[in-house]
């Protein structure tokens, strides 16, 4: 199969459909298959993206982290299962170790990074350090959630927590650490810890993060909605702020196949999934068989070990998986929301069919599965306002007629801003009274004065 045909078919269908505005590498065995790159930097499309271009890598950054912790840990720094209390005192849960933080293991309360430093930006006009994590966590005066290794809970604050540790241990600042101690023996010469929106941009080519916004792209950092978390967040690490291009994801990959930074043994370590207390390991799903040190991992009955991660911001998604077995590699780098979720998920998942030697679906957006010229002699009996569900972080308030189509306005509960966000949409026919909308993957079903999704039903008010 021509993977890199396939490669640049998807990359450039997702472009047009509204599911991707980035750059993607693939490779095998060191040699470059694919590579691209389509959109822009920026929102007012100035600035076309090219291959070198620099993003934020959101949650991708942990599988650093976890790798500085154990360079810490050769040098007899750090140890994986010493309390957290030992290097911090003033750290509040008893019993949880370096280990259960790696893991998402610890039982601390499911603290929201947004939920602390979006007050002190809007407040104290600043961003607050990595530093005040402790304090932030101490001031909650939240008890543990469960005892640690109960349950796995992902969460950004444990790796804030770690790069603490990384500081402490090593005497260094953590963007020095892991630029002379990672970046630097890989030969990644364009990455390293940077926080954009406190210091600025160190170049041309690093990306915006852009969200769509009543209709059209903005920073993220100018967001109506997002800016508090965007620009408050900043000043951590651990889980954030590592910035890279896909050249250098590769010299990354290059790096721990050569075992210039961390040894087989040491990476082994990483790529071993979690244990709870009941044996179970921590953060298995359908799709991994649990989560190890800053990665998800699989054993794949045809190409064995497989580690990855993904990352999120507003504005920005992130992918990065390794083959471990196989020696392939596939970076995925996108800083423009999606206006099209199907598009943005058919390409996604397409490209990592191709790293598997497999077809990939064709990239399609909703228009292209909509009804074409349905039957509308019923739609102005759908509209009208619908009761609320409770305790729903997604509701339908109204359906509408504009023109010829139907439309809606809805609530939803922002998981990084914890408040209500008002929404519009056009609602495209996919079947039999059921509607689909752009932005998301919700399918709405009209039935005798009542509509159904996600196994909730709403009468009319």
């Amino acid at each position: 199969m021509d993977k890199k045909a396939m490669m640049e078919k998807a990359a450039r269908e997702a472009y047009e459909k509204g599911g991707f505005n980035g750059t993607w590498l693939y490779a095998e065995k060191g040699e470059i298959v694919s590579k691209g790159a389509f959109g822009f930097r920026d929102a007012e499309n100035t600035l076309p993206m090219t291959e070198d271009s620099i993003f934020e890598m959101a949650s991708v950054t942990k599988q650093f982290t976890a790798a500085a912790v154990m360079l810490l840990v050769r040098d007899g720094k750090l140890d994986l299962d010493t309390e957290y209390k030992e290097y911090f005192p003033e750290y509040p849960y008893p019993g949880v170790t370096i280990r259960h933080l790696l893991t998402h293991t610890s039982g601390m309360p499911d603290f929201s990074v947004s939920g602390w430093v979006a007050p002190i930006l809007k407040n104290e006009k600043r961003i607050p350090s990595c530093g005040e994590v402790i304090r932030f966590i101490r001031e909650s005066g939240e008890e543990a959630a469960c005892v640690p290794g109960e349950k796995f809970v992902y969460t950004d604050v444990g790796y804030c927590l770690l790069a603490n540790a990384v500081e402490k241990a090593s005497g260094t600042g953590f963007e020095d650490y892991l630029k002379k101690n990672l970046f630097e023996p890989a030969g990644m010469k364009d990455t390293g810890i940077y926080h954009t929106r406190r210091d600025g941009r160190p170049s041309g080519r690093f990306t915006r993060n852009m969200v769509l916004e009543d209709g059209k792209y903005v920073p993220s950092d100018l967001s109506k909605l997002d800016a508090g978390y965007v620009v408050g967040s900043d000043g951590m690490n651990g889980c954030d702020y590592a910035y890279t291009t896909i050249f250098d994801m590769l010299a990354w990959d290059r790096a721990l196949r050569e075992e210039k930074v961390l040894t087989r043994e040491e990476q082994q370590v990483m790529y071993t999934p979690g244990r709870l207390n009941n044996g179970e390991n921590a953060g298995a799903d359908e799709d991994d068989d649990g989560y190890g040190f800053g990665w998800g991992i699989r054993n794949d009955p045809e190409f064995g070990l497989i580690v990855s991660h993904s990352g999120g911001m507003p504005g920005l998604e992130t992918w990065f998986m390794r083959f471990v077995d196989a020696d392939r590699v596939l970076v995925i780098l996108c800083c423009r929301d999606y206006s099209d979720i199907r598009a943005f998920v058919r390409f996604w998942e397409g490209m990592q069919a191709i790293a598997g030697d497999e077809e990939a679906e064709p990239v399609a957006a909703i228009e292209d599965i909509a009804v074409k010229d349905p039957d509308r002699s019923k739609w102005p009996e759908f509209c009208g306002k619908y009761e609320r569900p409770e305790d729903e972080d997604f509701m339908i308030d109204e359906v509408f007629m504009k023109g010829e189509e139907l439309w809606a306005n809805a609530i939803a509960i922002d998981d990084d801003c914890d408040q209500p966000i008002d929404l519009t949409f056009r609602l495209y026919p996919i079947g039999e009274n059921e509607f689909g909308r752009k932005r998301g993957m919700l399918k709405l079903a009209f039935g005798d004065s009542c509509l159904m999704f996600d196994g909730i039903t709403c009468k009319k008010r």
